[in-house]
């Protein structure tokens, strides 16, 4: 099993393809959003609001609604990249040791500010 670097729930800036960049007060700025699901095994994640597709489907029971339907799709984990609130813009990481009651535990840092994610 590949280990990724986002995790469902995280903040992600697009780096590449179509939906990278979006207009906002006539400018273009990078597109972010929060990760919805993660598949380790194909190396994909699906972000809320970025590469929305249309799905057709069929009404299976009585009472279903037939149509199209707008859904996210899944895009692969090295076109995203985490974002950091602080220098608000898409960072690396780094894996940091924090110690909470003689306990220590792994942290991902931000490796411009060294902040916690």
């Amino acid at each position: 099993m590949k280990k990724l670097h986002i995790k469902t729930g995280d903040t992600v800036v697009v780096l590449s393809g179509d939906d990278r960049k979006m207009k906002k007060d006539d400018k273009l700025v990078a597109r972010t959003g929060k990760v919805i699901a993660t598949s380790p095994e194909e190396g994909k994640v699906i972000v809320e609001g970025v590469n929305v597709v249309s799905k057709h489907t069929k009404a299976r029971k009585q009472g279903d609604v037939s149509g199209i339907v707008k859904t996210e799709g899944a895009i692969y984990a090295s076109k995203v990249q985490l974002y950091c609130p602080n220098c608000d813009k898409g960072v690396r990481t780094k894996v940091g040791y924090e110690e909470v009651d003689g306990k220590k535990t792994k942290v991902r840092l931000c490796a411009k500010c060294g902040k916690k994610i």
